[in-house]
C-alpha cells in the first residue's frame, strides 16, 4: 500500500516481494468506448483487447521518417546530449543506447507526440486525456547492440514510478527497417491479461543499472517458459514508419543486434490523466522525472 496526500491507495498488483506471484488483471484493456471516434477502427480495438497490441503498417510517410531519423542522428551525435543524464550508453561499446525525454529536448519529437495519428490512438485506448509518462529514442546500431530482456513495463512503472492502474499504453515507431534478424520487438500475445509480480527487493537507484541491463523486475525462467508455452511469441517486423502499439502489461523484450543493419525507433508512453503517478509501490525512492514524469499536463 502506498499513500498520496494522506489518501491510501490500494496496491492491486504486488511485486518485488519474497516470491514471484501471479495476479489476474484487475483493469480493462481498452478503456474507451468501442465506437469512440479516432484513428483506430473498431476491429483494431478488438484485436488490441485480445492480443494486447496493434500494428500500424505505415504510420509515417517516407518523408516524415527522414525528418525524424535526421533528428535522432542529431541528438545521438551531440556531445551535450551524450553528457546529459538522460542519455544511456551501451556497457560494452559506450555508444548511446537511449535518450530519454526527447519530447522535451526536441521540438521535432514534441510535434510527433502531439500528432493526432499518435495521441489520438492513445486517447481511444485509454478513454481519457493523456500525458506523456516517458519518451525516448532507442538506438540499436549493428554489430553487437544489446537487447532488452523479457519484462512487463507496468511491473516497473507500478513498482518504481507509482502508476496505480493498468491504464497506460506505449507506441514504438520504427525509424529504420525492422528485419527478423536485427533485434526486433517480441511480445507474448495475451500475456497482458496476467500480472506477474517479480521476486526481490528494488535496489536504491535501480534505474542506473536497469536502463543498461535489467535485473530487478525480471521474471524467472520458469515463469517465462510457462508464459511462452501458453501465449507464444510474436516478432514484429516492418518498414521504417510502421508502428506497434502495446499494452503496458505485455510481456515483451528484444534480442541483441549482431547484424550490420541498425534498428532505431522512437518510443512514447502515454498514461491516462486519471491514472497519475503516486509514490512508488515497491521502491525506496522515485525514479527521476525524465524516466517517470510527474508533470500530468494533458497532451494538446
Amino acid at each position: 500500500m502506498t499513500t498520496v496526500t494522506g489518501t491510501h491507495v490500494t496496491d492491486l498488483y504486488p511485486s518485488r516481494g519474497a516470491t514471484e506471484v501471479r495476479v489476474p488483471r484487475q483493469d480493462p484493456v481498452v478503456w474507451g468506448a468501442p465506437d469512440a471516434p479516432g484513428p483506430f477502427e473498431p476491429l483494431d480495438l478488438q484485436s488490441f483487447e485480445r492480443d494486447g497490441f496493434a500494428a500500424v503498417d505505415q504510420l509515417l510517410t517516407d518523408d516524415e521518417v527522414a525528418v525524424y531519423k535526421r533528428e535522432l542522428d542529431r541528438l545521438v551525435d551531440d556531445p551535450a546530449i551524450r553528457a546529459d543524464d538522460r542519455s544511456v550508453v551501451e556497457p560494452r561499446t559506450k555508444e548511446i543506447r537511449s535518450v530519454f525525454e526527447v519530447h522535451r529536448i526536441s521540438e521535432v519529437f514534441a510535434r510527433l507526440v502531439r500528432d493526432e495519428r499518435v495521441v489520438g490512438r492513445a486517447r481511444q485506448l485509454l478513454g481519457s486525456d493523456v500525458y506523456v509518462h516517458q519518451s525516448r529514442i532507442n538506438v540499436k546500431p549493428g554489430f553487437g547492440a544489446s537487447g532488452f530482456y523479457w519484462h512487463s513495463d507496468f511491473e516497473t512503472w507500478h513498482a518504481e514510478d507509482g502508476l496505480p492502474r493498468m491504464r497506460t499504453v506505449s507506441v514504438s515507431i520504427a525509424l529504420t527497417e525492422n528485419h527478423d534478424t536485427n533485434g526486433g520487438l517480441m511480445i507474448m500475445p495475451g500475456s497482458h491479461k496476467t500480472f506477474l509480480g517479480c521476486a526481490g527487493a528494488t535496489p536504491k537507484d535501480n534505474y542506473k543499472q536497469s536502463l543498461q541491463m535489467q535485473d530487478a523486475g525480471t521474471p524467472s525462467d520458469e515463469a517465462l517458459t510457462e508464459m511462452a508455452s501458453a501465449y507464444g511469441i510474436k516478432l514484429f517486423t516492418g518498414r521504417a514508419g510502421s508502428a506497434t502499439w502495446f499494452d503496458c502489461n505485455c510481456m515483451h523484450g528484444s534480442g541483441d543486434n549482431i547484424t550490420p543493419f541498425p534498428r532505431s525507433n522512437v518510443f512514447i508512453v502515454f498514461n491516462s490523466v486519471e491514472n497519475a503517478a503516486v509514490e512508488p509501490f515497491a521502491a525506496p525512492v522515485r525514479r527521476p522525472e525524465f524516466i517517470g514524469a510527474r508533470d500530468f499536463t494533458p497532451v494538446r
